[in-house]
């Protein structure tokens, strides 16, 4: 029916608009087979709007579904008792409305002994990686937004590991970096102290060298620095990416606007904190949004570092409870939509004011 429509509609529009024109005088309305009446009442429509917004019901419809189904069945799982494996309850393994609980998932998740360690673990991580690969990224564009030779292998190399995998920029920082034995660190560390023990037998300064202690290699997979190490290699990949954002933008700071500056006298410090930080208001707001959403959902990272020993984040407790305990797992999923949304606010309010205006 619309297909059949259109063709018809254009062909109105391109006869009333040439109705003095001869060439169009040699088709009689019968072989046209135009409705008018059906036709002015499309064209009327397409004028107030009325017809594009039916033809985007269908894409509406179908991203809402995409959206509210899941939240509903992880609502509903939340508020009732539903565990895939259950001997002393099988009932349990059935989600059904007979299972009701209410609150209760919520109250065990709260009461849970790792649950506000990883809602405090989730906003750490987040907002260090944020720091850095802002900052990162804003030096780095800075220093790149000028002709160099081989500017273009610089910016290549530069934005390379932004399209590593998560998995496997785990696998290679926390193995060929990061390992105390067998990874640079290690390596630098054992150099570094057979250097001082060079140095320790030479008449003056081998007294001074004496007395430094032994460095020894750091244990990222140690329930302590794993959270530094999952920070450290997650900026480092998204880096690159704030880079692309602040290197695209900085093409078009306009010239003229720090040359007049320059010449009324303005440091470089001065004309960067007072133009270049303005004129990149919206990108540092769209980076730090697009990651917030990406570095709320880390998981990969902190299962291949850690395990999860010391060092969990909300994505990563919904998994452990998702083993067996579907509702504490959904109730916990929603108090990440909430966190999420929190910070969502939080930097569209404060970030957007603040750089934007």
């Amino acid at each position: 029916m619309i297909g059949s429509i259109f063709p018809k509609l254009f062909l109105y529009v391109w006869l009333e608009q040439d109705a003095g024109s001869s060439m169009f005088a040699e088709f009689p309305p019968a072989t046209l087979n135009l409705n008018a009446t059906l036709l002015r009442k499309v064209t009327r429509a397409m004028s107030d709007r009325t017809l594009p917004r039916i033809l985007q019901t269908p894409a509406v419809i179908l991203l809402l579904v995409w959206m509210l189904v899941p939240l509903s069945m992880t609502l509903y799982f939340s508020f009732i008792r539903y565990v895939l494996n259950s001997n002393i309850r099988p009932e349990w393994t059935t989600p059904s409305l007979s299972n009701w609980r209410g609150f209760g998932n919520y109250g065990y998740v709260l009461d849970a002994k790792d649950f506000w360690f990883a809602m405090q673990n989730s906003v750490i991580i987040v907002t260090s990686i944020l720091l850095i690969t802002v900052v990162l990224g804003l030096g780095i564009a800075v220093l790149i937004n000028r002709k160099f030779p081989g500017r273009g292998i610089v910016r290549v190399l530069l934005i390379s590991p932004f399209f590593v995998m998560p998995a496997v920029n785990a696998v290679l920082w926390i193995n060929m970096i990061l390992d105390p034995v067998l990874g640079l660190q290690g390596l630098a560390v054992g150099g570094l102290n057979s250097l001082i023990d060079g140095l320790r037998d030479f008449p003056v300064l081998g007294y001074f060298f004496n007395l430094w202690p032994v460095i020894e290699p750091i244990s990222f997979r140690a329930t302590q620095t794993s959270s530094i190490a999952v920070i450290m290699m997650v900026a480092w990949q998204w880096t690159p990416f704030a880079v692309l954002i602040f290197m695209t933008s900085l093409q078009s700071e306009d010239e003229s606007q720090k040359e007049a500056a320059t010449l009324d006298g303005a440091s470089p410090w001065s004309q960067f904190i007072n133009l270049t930080i303005p004129h990149l208001g919206r990108p540092i707001a769209i980076v730090i949004m697009i990651q917030s959403i990406f570095h709320l959902s880390l998981y990969a990272e902190i299962e291949i570092v850690s395990r999860g020993n010391g060092n969990k984040n909300l994505p990563y407790l919904i998994g452990e409870f998702a083993n067996n305990n579907i509702g504490a797992a959904s109730a916990t999923g929603i108090f990440a939509v909430i966190l999420a949304n929190i910070i969502a606010i939080f930097l569209l309010r404060m970030v957007g004011k603040t750089l934007m205006d």
